[in-house]
């Protein structure tokens, strides 16, 4: 264990896509039992992303949402709007030290009304972005929320550009907005790359949103995980 920092029990609730690595988040449990707020273990990196040596558990696994694990910290560093960012210790395994199934996650969800700021539209996209200056008025990156029913749609979204790569995204309704948010979720994303183009009907799940790093100024909405209720 750490002797420098500090070591917080969470419940893993997002292992997904970031630049070469991947963003790790989820909520604290607190010596009671009950829920804390989020923690989003970051490397001292430009961009912040986990690497695969930095989180896995001794025995060489990664870390899977839903699992409850020990993560030696050094210090709190928030960023702007992601001010759930702790810098995480690179010497110190972190412990896998149980697990939670979905029954239990409405307990985590966040009472939001709206999904940080919505309005902002990309061209294959619903209230998938926030511009950078209203972003930064924002104390908070991480959401997790319950969809009565998740779309994913796998697709070209450039092809009308010239670009034919493949992407997939998950359209939902929460309280009375739509959205249409990238999946960064690597599980879901791979499984859904694997499948013809198409749109695919999901049932109740929970969902993890994110806001990710600035790009062409604008902040993104990402769908960091899907949880099955």
């Amino acid at each position: 264990m750490s002797t420098s920092g500090v070591v917080k029990q969470i419940i893993c609730l997002a292992n997904s896509r970031k630049m070469s690595g991947r963003c790790i988040a989820g909520k604290e449990v607190l010596a009671d039992g009950k829920s804390g707020g989020w923690i989003r273990p970051v490397s001292d990196r430009e961009n912040q992303e986990v690497s695969e040596w930095e989180r896995q558990y001794q025995d060489g696994s990664d870390p899977r949402v839903l699992d409850v694990l020990h993560v030696p910290l050094l210090s709190h560093t928030p960023k702007d709007y992601q001010q759930e960012n702790w810098l995480l210790d690179p010497d110190f395994y972190w412990e896998k030290t149980g697990q939670v199934t979905a029954n239990g996650l409405s307990q985590y969800t966040d009472p939001v009304e709206v999904i940080w700021v919505n309005g902002h539209h990309t061209y294959n996209g619903r209230n998938d972005r926030i511009p950078l200056h209203e972003a930064l008025a924002v104390d908070n990156s991480l959401c997790l929320i319950q969809a009565t029913s998740l779309e994913i749609v796998v697709s070209q979204p450039g092809r009308d550009f010239g670009n034919t790569r493949r992407s997939v995204q998950g359209r939902f309704q929460y309280r009375s907005a739509e959205y249409w948010l990238r999946i960064t979720d690597p599980v879901w994303e791979r499984d859904y790359l694997a499948k013809p183009d198409g749109s695919y009907s999901i049932g109740r799940c929970f969902l993890t949103v994110s806001l990710g790093e600035p790009y062409r100024g604008f902040v993104y909405k990402l769908i960091a995980a899907i949880i099955p209720a």
